[in-house]
């Protein structure tokens, strides 16, 4: 392999694309390489577009295009330009196909399917690569026909941003087919005239598409056309090395969303996840991450995902949020502890509580678990080891003296300063330590839930609420 260092055209405005098949989901590894051409563009001042390759009717469907769709949206991915539908540009392709057809770098193959396949088999014994007996044909019979490349003589060599110079000898690459009998474009011609006419400069894809670098710049050299500049990312892999799957969490962005990641750490994270910037692993906003990306950083080699990472990266981004802004992003999985809607009263209780809950979280859903106690929940249900403290003897004549000394506060400020004072002293009075009334009392006020200091949760639940949790705990174990 030749060396790597690639200089990037700058006479032409870069044109990046992302060319997804809508047979299902946005998966992880499509969503990383979007973002490598949404970046990359986005750092030469060029564009990012977006194309649907929906030739193949029996797979592609309205909702997975719509799921692809939603994905990129809640990404944060926003596409240069209408969405191209390669479905629509078949008569492109025919009419490229034609042209090749006209020039002699393509030929009609009138062999039956059946034909083909003995003939494929007879060149894989003898270790060559597919060449039709029509390739010479000079007549033109009213049979039904394939329209196949030539491959020329010779060999091809293609300069990549990640792999660096790769060369094939061309007699390793069968004739393939351009138009199938039935006059429909395959997906090898379709990608080369749908980058040409979106101005694509560069093609930033997995390095499964490598060997289709070679074919397809043998039909843009074939059709006149400048050849993109190439990026071939390694595949994402497993934790254990292995080729990702579901086993390893290969899912689609949507289902990462449901796990409480948001779009900012997951773009964060899938970005790092092959490309480097020094020992820079925290990225908070898209100018420095853009100003930092570049071909060059890509690895050569496959990543591994790593959830413990994810974790803490998203952990890092939540942490640097706006408080509302996160709370915006935090409700529905708030509606989901609390079986319904919060009411405006318990939101604003919560968004006071975000700065103590966002340290302690990594996901939306750790940040909504632990913001239970902060929800309408009454009468808490304290069972088990929660319970134990507020089953002592003396206990629920002390939680009675401390309500009848919190309500007695009139004109004290009901802040966390303030009410560690009060507690602590209503405990040195009676010459307590101070966790025989602080552990009945948290568990009071938050029935066992995560939470910070008490004398923050007496804050953040306000005088009315703490009093009626106090009230119901002396009434259920009075």
């Amino acid at each position: 392999m030749q060396p790597r260092k690639i200089e990037t055209d700058m006479t032409r405005p870069v044109v990046t694309r992302f060319a997804p098949s809508p047979t299902g989901y946005l998966h992880i590894g499509g969503a990383r390489t979007a973002l490598f051409n949404w970046y990359f563009a986005k750092k030469m001042g060029g564009q990012f577009k977006l194309r649907v390759e929906d030739t193949d009717k029996a797979r592609s469907t309205d909702d997975a295009t719509a799921a692809i769709l939603k994905g990129m949206e809640w990404l944060g991915l926003s596409a240069d330009g209408d969405v191209v539908y390669q479905s629509q540009n078949v008569d492109a392709h025919v009419a490229a196909a034609n042209a090749l057809l006209e020039s002699g770098a393509a030929y009609r193959c009138y062999q039956t399917a059946d034909d083909i396949e003995v003939l494929k088999s007879e060149a894989r014994e003898n270790n060559r690569a597919f060449r039709s007996p029509c390739r010479e044909r000079k007549d033109q019979p009213d049979l039904p026909f394939a329209v196949r490349f030539r491959v020329p003589e010779g060999q091809t060599t293609i300069h990549d941003h990640v792999q660096g110079q790769v060369t094939w000898q061309n007699d390793s690459f069968d004739d393939l087919v351009l138009l199938r009998a039935d006059g429909t474009p395959t997906y090898m011609l379709a990608v080369v005239v749908d980058d040409h006419n979106m101005d694509v400069t560069h093609v930033i894809r997995g390095d499964d598409h490598l060997i289709n670098a070679g074919r397809q710049t043998q039909l843009y050299q074939a059709l006149g056309w400048d050849t993109p500049d190439w990026a071939h990312v390694p595949l994402i892999h497993g934790p254990d090395g292995k080729k990702l799957s579901k086993r390893h969490g290969a899912l689609g962005v949507g289902a990462y969303a449901d796990l409480g990641y948001i779009p900012s750490g997951l773009r964060n994270y899938l970005v790092k996840l092959g490309w480097s910037h020094g020992d820079t692993e925290i990225f908070l906003n898209d100018a420095d991450l853009t100003s930092a990306f570049s071909l060059d950083g890509i690895t050569a080699s496959a990543a591994r995902l790593d959830f413990d990472k994810m974790d803490y990266i998203n952990a890092q981004h939540m942490t640097e949020m706006d408080d509302s802004a996160l709370m915006k992003l935090a409700l529905p999985f708030l509606e989901t502890v609390n079986d319904g809607p919060i009411s405006q009263t318990v939101q604003d209780r919560i968004l006071s509580g975000i700065p103590t809950l966002k340290p302690r979280a990594k996901t939306l859903v750790e940040l909504a678990n632990q913001a239970r106690y902060l929800m309408d929940i009454r009468p808490l249900e304290i069972t088990g080891k929660t319970a134990k403290p507020l089953k002592r003897d003396g206990v629920i004549d002390l939680l009675s003296a401390l309500t009848l000394a919190l309500k007695s506060r009139k004109g004290s400020p009901w802040t966390a300063e303030a009410l560690d004072i009060e507690l602590k002293d209503f405990a040195e009075q009676r010459e307590l330590g101070f966790g025989r009334i602080g552990q009945p009392v948290r568990a009071a006020l938050t029935g066992g839930s995560p939470s910070p200091d008490l004398s923050v949760v007496l804050a953040l639940l306000g005088p009315d609420e703490t009093f009626g949790r106090l009230d119901d705990a002396i009434a259920a174990f009075g």
